[in-house]
């Protein structure tokens, strides 16, 4: 069995189970036991739940301890342009032949039975971690967390809670209570757990759950803060105080995320990180698809002189928010929003937030993505906050629309979906 790349293992697990989400960590176990439990033989772990924030705040803490020269394993979901960057062994994007040995194993130990595609590709990120030397694991949950197959490990040396919001409701509950309590399933006997800021349905959810398995909080407001400043940002904790540069990542929001890093830095004794590793990580972080601007490629060559095209993965309410609070400064020309989502979300919620700054929006279905909206219920949804919306064919036909009816630069947004993003930046090249 020796197929010509990934893509071609990748394509049969997505077989293996009808239900594309089904929470569940019966299924992995078994898997993970038919393989020698390689999820017991991992470096450190830091294990991450949230809603929002989780990728940036694991390339923060990447930026940190590899500016420290810690070699880092990293698991995230979901991808951007290719699988394999969800899987990096020791800072480097999995290459594919390593990627097809594991997968095919996991494959070959798994058989006929049942399981997720996110269950089966879990195991395989465990299975490369376990073989290839690194000083940490910085592994992100895919949903929830109480059952999200990441929690099958059992001590983690960090737990991770960046912010909830209400989010994937269909799996984890209605209300901010009920899916705060599914991310706080990660929280573990004993082992320290540092939180983000919080809405104050979650951060009594959280406290609660932690004051039952005795884990020690470590909060953003209490236990530590960070801030904007005029030369940069400031952050406050148990050990450190500390006057350092803006993030190279944009956005207000991003200056918690670092300080979430940072919060956990202080918590992991067995990493000496200075304040001179956390300037420079600062300094070259890097996140693509969140509040990116593209400068060059096919996409953004088409545009004249003048015109901006930004890319933000944002896909909920409070991303919405956040994104609207860094528009503010973009008050010098007019801003036009392409925009894709998923039908698990809720679009007027996402552009409730953005109305009052956007000038006209184009609606795009997400390319390649069954659940993806159609264009004419994105418009219905624009035009019920107050937007003039117009469906596009593609987002390459809705630059070419926006450009021709503008009569002045303007800025450009892409946003609304991870998946869109993705499709973009593989489009633009």
């Amino acid at each position: 069995m020796t197929p010509s790349s990934s893509d071609a293992v990748l394509e049969r697990l997505t077989h293996l189970h009808p239900k594309v989400i089904d929470l569940s960590l019966e299924r992995v176990q078994r898997l993970l036991d038919a393989l020698g439990a390689p999820q017991a033989r991992l470096p450190p772990v830091v294990h991450l739940a949230g809603t929002n924030g989780k990728g940036s705040t694991i390339a923060f803490l990447r930026a940190f301890l590899e500016a420290a020269g810690y070699r880092v394993h990293i698991y995230i979901s979901p991808h951007l342009v290719r699988f394999n960057e969800r899987v990096r062994l020791a800072g480097k994007v999995i290459e594919d032949e390593p990627l097809i040995a594991v997968l095919e194993e996991c494959e070959t130990a798994n058989g006929d039975a049942p399981i997720t595609f996110f269950e089966i590709t879990t195991a395989a990120a465990f299975l490369a971690f376990s073989r290839t030397p690194a000083d940490i694991v910085l592994l992100e949950t895919g949903l929830g967390g109480r059952l999200d197959a990441t929690n099958v490990v059992e001590r983690p040396v960090l737990t991770v809670l960046t912010p909830i919001a209400v989010d994937h409701t269909h799996y984890l509950g209605a209300t901010l209570s009920a899916i705060a309590a599914e991310k706080a399933g990660i929280l573990k006997p004993g082992v320290p757990a540092v939180v983000g800021p919080q809405p104050a349905d979650a951060g009594d959810v959280i406290a609660e759950r932690a004051r039952a398995l005795e884990a020690p909080l470590s909060r953003r407001g209490a236990e530590w803060s960070a801030r904007a400043t005029a030369t940069g940002m400031a952050y406050r904790g148990d050990r450190w105080t500390l006057d350092l540069p803006a993030p190279r990542l944009q956005g207000a929001h991003q200056i918690d995320n670092a300080g979430i890093a940072i919060a956990c830095l202080e918590k992991l004794a067995s990493c000496t990180v200075g304040a001179s590793h956390i300037e420079r990580g600062l300094r070259a972080v890097d996140w693509p698809g969140r509040l990116q601007l593209l400068t060059r490629g096919r996409l953004a060559g088409v545009l004249p002189a003048g015109w901006e095209l930004w890319l933000d993965g944002g896909h909920n309410a409070d991303a919405a928010r956040a994104l609207a609070a860094f528009m503010e400064g973009w008050r010098d020309k007019p801003l036009y929003l392409i925009f894709g989502m998923l039908n698990t979300k809720d679009p007027e919620s996402f552009l409730k937030p953005l109305a009052r700054l956007v000038t006209g929006l184009r609606a795009v279905a997400v390319p390649g993505e069954r659940a993806t909206l159609a264009p004419e219920a994105l418009c219905a949804a624009a035009r019920a906050v107050g937007l003039e919306a117009q469906p596009a064919p593609s987002v390459a036909a809705a630059l070419k629309d926006l450009v021709s009816a503008a009569r002045e630069p303007a800025r450009l947004l892409v946003s609304g979906s991870l998946y869109l993003v993705g499709a973009v930046l593989a489009e633009n090249g």
